[in-house]
Order: structure tokens, then sequence, then C-alpha cells
């Protein structure tokens, strides 16, 4: 690595997510930042911490210079929680995972059939009311499987059961669904740009659908999918005939992005969402362009370097930034999944896990902090001194 060394790299940027389970990307942030002044005391260093549109995304939006906000909103289960979004002017980022997350669950409780979004519509009304002209909608990490009806009701729409009665929250009551009312939803909605960021493509339902793809991970057996896949699939039917989404309903139950957070992506369409990959939305309102014409060297990474790290995640898309703009890069990570030539077409340098600091998993795990700073002690050696 002394070619490296001789190039003089002076000013580092640390683009880097969360280690999932060990590190908030803050922390991440924080720990290489440590590392890599131990070798040269007065580097300097810029951090970003980033996020694909996942958990994590209003932190890394805080971190940016947002205000972080705090709303009452329902849980998942139906329950209160106190939710944040991110405010920066007339801009918000609202991340449905802050309302109806897999963190939003008791500990060992999964309910794939019967959990709502109806808190991630609260929050995002609540960036109505603040004021917000853009709303980025981050998306990921659900608990839920609803299509985004939930999200829906809570800004207004009506999802009735042929006894005209509200059908009962989560993806299984939507197969109770006779009609559909969105003339209530919030008029807002028409006069705002919402961007829906995610770093998934699934349609709504199917094979690489919603409930068939996610719902496993969300507690759903076998059984809970194909019911889940039908409930969806009537759901969109039932819309297809609803004044106000019609046409557009069906298609878009296929359209990129529709199966994204269990189906939320297809209730943000219906309302005039634009798709985009989750780490671009990010790194444009993050300010990325600007920090990275000012950096030598840049530093991403996330707790896993595998082949989903390839399909929108956030270190893939810092490095293919970073690359369009002709800056080195390399990459911190848990454990390493992709061989050095994959790296490569990726635009990442080379990748340093800590795994190769400390071979015991569970050790890397529980003491990750630490391990991270010795490596970021190898990237200086490397790369800077």
């Amino acid at each position: 690595m002394a070619d490296a060394a001789q190039d003089g790299a002076r000013r580092v940027l640390i683009a880097a997510d969360k280690f999932k389970g060990s590190l908030t990307a803050v922390q991440v942030a924080e720990r290489v930042t440590a590392g890599l002044r131990r070798v040269v005391p007065d580097l300097e260093v810029e951090a970003m911490p980033v996020a694909d549109g996942g958990d994590g995304t209003v932190a890394a939006a805080v971190a940016a210079g947002f205000e972080r906000r705090e709303v009452k909103v329902a849980g998942p289960l139906g329950d209160e929680v106190t939710a944040a979004y991110a405010l920066r002017g007339d801009t918000a980022v609202v991340e449905m995972a802050e309302a109806s997350g897999l963190q939003r669950l008791p500990e060992g409780v999964f309910a794939p059939l019967t959990a709502s979004t109806y808190g991630s519509g609260e929050l995002l009304r609540a960036a109505l009311d603040a004021g917000a002209r853009t709303i980025v909608f981050g998306v990921g990490g659900s608990a839920t499987t609803d299509g985004g009806a939930g999200m829906l009701a809570a800004l207004g729409a009506r999802f009735l059961d042929d006894g005209g009665e509200p059908v009962a929250p989560g993806g299984g009551g939507l197969a109770a669904l006779a009609s559909a009312d969105l003339s209530g939803l919030d008029p807002r909605l028409a006069e705002i740009e919402l961007v829906l960021a995610s770093d998934v493509d699934n349609p709504l339902t199917g094979p690489k659908g919603a409930p068939a793809v996610y719902g496993p991970q969300k507690g759903a057996s076998p059984d809970d999918v194909a019911a889940l896949d039908a409930a969806l699939a009537h759901y969109a039917t039932v819309l297809a005939g609803t004044p106000g989404a019609g046409a557009k309903a069906a298609e878009y139950a296929e359209s990129p992005g529709a199966g994204a957070a269990g189906g939320i992506g297809y209730g943000a369409l219906l309302v005039g969402a634009r798709f985009r990959a989750g780490i671009e939305v990010m790194l444009d309102v993050l300010g990325f362009a600007p920090a990275l014409e000012r950096a030598d060297l840049v530093i991403t990474g996330e707790g896993s370097l595998d082949e989903q790290t390839l399909h929108g995640k956030a270190p893939a898309g810092v490095a293919a930034a970073a690359r369009a703009a002709g800056k080195e890069v390399v990459a911190v990570c848990g454990r390493l999944a992709l061989a050095p030539e994959v790296l490569g077409g990726a635009g990442i340098r080379r990748a340093y896990p800590l795994t190769a600091v400390e071979p015991d998993v569970a050790k890397c795990i529980a003491e990750a902090g630490p391990i991270l700073e010795r490596v970021a002690e190898s990237i200086a050696r490397d790369f800077l001194s």
C-alpha cells in the first residue's frame, strides 16, 4: 500500500452506515476517527453518517444538521410510542421504522397478520403539520405487511368491510376489504414532493412480493405468507375500482418499490410518491457531493459487506458516487463476504473487516468499538501515514 500512502491523502470523509446490533452510524464514525488519529494526530476528518432509508435514516439526518422532532404515534400493535422525524427548513426525513419497525415490537413477539403502519401515516402527517414541502420517506425494517393501508387510514382513507365497518388492522384484515374511500386523504399530499426512499425494488405481491420475500423475517409462517399475499392482491383489486386510485392501483402494485417495507411503498406510490434508491436520496439530502469534493480518501462500510451490499445498500451508493468523482474508497465492516475483485468492481479499493483483527465473531459484535479503532489504525498506516 506504499503507493496509496505516497498520494498524500490528508482529509478523510467517513460515510459509513451502522453496524447493526453493535454500533450506530454515528458511533462507527467516532471510532474510525479515533483510530485514524492515533496514527495521524493532525488528520482532518469529516464525518457524514449515512443510511439507505431503513432504520437509522433519521439519525443520519440529525447528524447532518437536521432538527430532531418527536411525536406520539401508534406503534405496529396500536400501543402509543414516541417516534422521531427530522426537519430542516421545509424538508423532512421520515423513517417508517420509527413508528412501525420491528424494533417497536416486544422482544420475541411478531404480528405478521395484524401489525399496522398507522403510526407511519401519523408521522407523515406530523411532518406536513410542521410545514414540510419535501418529505423523504425512508422505508425498511418494518414489522408490517399491510400494503400501507394503515398509513393511508391515518392520512384520511377509509377501508371498509361488507358491513361498512373498518377492516381489522394489518395485512390479514385486508382479506375482508369490500370497499375503499380515498376522498378524505389529506389534500396537502397533492401539494408536496414525497420521495419513497428504499433499497428494495420488489413488487407488492407474487414470488418476489412483500409477503413471500420479507414475510418470514417478520414471523410469517408459510400459511401466513399465502394469506398475506392473497389479501394484498385483493386489496390492490379493490383499489383498482376505487375513485382516486383506479387504473394506477394495478400498475403501482407491479412497480419497483411497491413491496418495500411490507408494501408501504405501494401506499406511498398511491399518494404520489416518487421511488428512488434510498442511499441516492440520502446522499443528496445530507450534502454528500460537496463533502466528497473536500475529501482525499473516503471510508464507507456497514456491518456485513456481502451480496446484499451491492444491491442498493449504503456502501455501494457511497462508493459509486466517490468513484464517479475520482476519489479512492476503502470500507470497514464486521464481516466480509465479497472477493477483492467484486469489491473493486463496486469501487471499493480494499475492505477491512473486524474479523481480520479478532476472529471470534461473538467478540467482534460485543467489542465492535475498540476493534474498529484498531482496524482504523491499519487504514491510517496503509493509506495516510
